[in-house]
């Protein structure tokens, strides 16, 4: 009985195929607005989580002055120092690594061509903190660290830009008025991690090379980090900001002259952040499903009254007022199945070309293509139940008078 109202339902859809198209349309454009709006915050979601964890999954960066934190400090902050390093390797817990950061900028120039570049400073803890594998070569030596040589890793968009094919290891090139020797090329990691900078067109030499041959002096910009995943890290903030407050003579009731970024913090925040945001752009494209639906109950009711003396024979030769019920409550649910399916159809092309134009990480969700087909199932349910209530309502005998 399911199988051949089914058929009946395809039927009459084929015969009024602009109709039905039409009436599908608020379906297809709903579910596909949906899908691909959820999709789309998802790919973002992961693009975030991504791009953060270039940063290192559970990392401490402390900068100095008071730029996006508590404090005031001046106009010139205060930078920090080689003796604030090792009493943070010595006073604080829970702490995998700490690397300083120096840095600068330059022309790089090899036979010929040259290149702007970021010159970035720091030791070999950088890379137990953050995952920046190597393609190519070796990290410092301890001798290149202490000693501060002109040794470099260089980054995947300068070794494109500055080299132009040619393997890099082992080459010597210019940055600024400094020779340098590289000794390591380190795979690419894209744009950003969430910052909108290129993090590959970089130069990483021993913190000590651009402290001495690029800065001038011994100030640490910036102090990387890595905590372990058993603390948690709202204590070892605090004891951290205890270690920074005393040795900078802050009294009591002074505000804090530096800053504390927890890269997990703001990974969390920025994916709640992102969520709420699909949630409420979704929320707004499912307005068209319920148009859809008032659709879809409209022509319903028009095909009723045309075929209202095709319902009346039905009841006259024994049809039941359930199975007049089915069988248009069928026609509207199919008609809403195919408008899904079609809406999903619409939701991959989509998807498809937007990923890469908004530079997203491809992300297929079963489960929401699978939420918003049976949502247009239920929406055929739901308007299609009037109509067929209507139907199955009428009297025979009035309906076979009906022209």
């Amino acid at each position: 009985m399911l199988g051949t109202t089914v058929y009946l339902s395809l039927r009459s859809i084929r015969r009024h195929a602009m109709r039905s198209l039409l009436t599908m349309l608020g379906i297809v454009i709903g579910v596909a607005a949906v899908v691909t709006m959820v999709t789309l915050g998802r790919a973002t979601s992961v693009g975030v989580a991504e791009q953060i964890s270039a940063l290192g999954s559970n990392v401490l960066q402390v900068t100095p002055g008071s730029g996006f934190g508590r404090g005031g400090g001046g106009a010139t902050p205060r930078q920090f120092d080689n003796g604030d390093i090792i009493a943070i390797r010595q006073q604080l817990g829970g702490v995998k690594a700490v690397a300083p950061q120096a840095s600068s900028s330059a022309t790089a120039i090899y036979e010929g061509a040259n290149w702007s570049t970021t010159i970035s400073g720091t030791t070999n803890d950088y890379f137990q903190i953050q995952p920046w594998p190597l393609d190519a070569g070796r990290l410092f030596s301890e001798e290149e660290q202490a000693a501060g040589k002109a040794v470099c890793l260089v980054g995947s968009t300068l070794s494109e830009k500055l080299f132009r094919g040619v393997d890099p290891l082992g080459k010597r090139f210019r940055v600024g008025d400094v020779s340098c020797d590289v000794i390591g090329l380190l795979s690419a990691r894209g744009q950003g991690g969430g910052f909108g900078s290129d993090q590959d067109d970089v130069v990483i030499m021993p913190v000590k090379t651009v402290q001495r041959r690029f800065l001038g002096t011994t100030d640490i910009r910036t102090i990387v980090i890595g905590i372990d995943d058993n603390y948690d890290n709202e204590q070892v903030k605090a004891s951290l900001t205890r270690i920074l407050r005393d040795r900078r003579y802050l009294e009591e009731g002074e505000d804090d002259d530096f800053n504390i970024f927890d890269t997990k913090q703001i990974s969390d925040t920025l994916q709640e952040t992102t969520g709420m945001l699909t949630a409420i752009v979704a929320a707004i494209a499912a307005i068209s499903l319920v148009v859809g639906g008032i659709g879809i109950m409209n022509i319903m009711l028009v095909s009723v009254t045309e075929r209202t003396r095709e319902i009346g024979i039905r009841l006259a030769i024994g049809a039941v007022a359930s199975e007049v019920l089915m069988q248009f409550l069928v026609e509207a649910v199919v008609l809403s199945c195919i408008g899904g399916i079609l809406g999903l159809a619409l939701a991959q092309l989509l998807v498809f070309f937007l990923i890469p134009l908004m530079e997203l990480p491809w992300v297929f969700d079963l489960g929401i293509n699978i939420a918003a087909f049976l949502i247009s199932g239920a929406i055929g349910i739901v308007f299609g139940y009037f109509p067929a209530r209507r139907a199955a309502n009428l009297n025979p005998i009035d309906a076979l008078r009906h022209e």
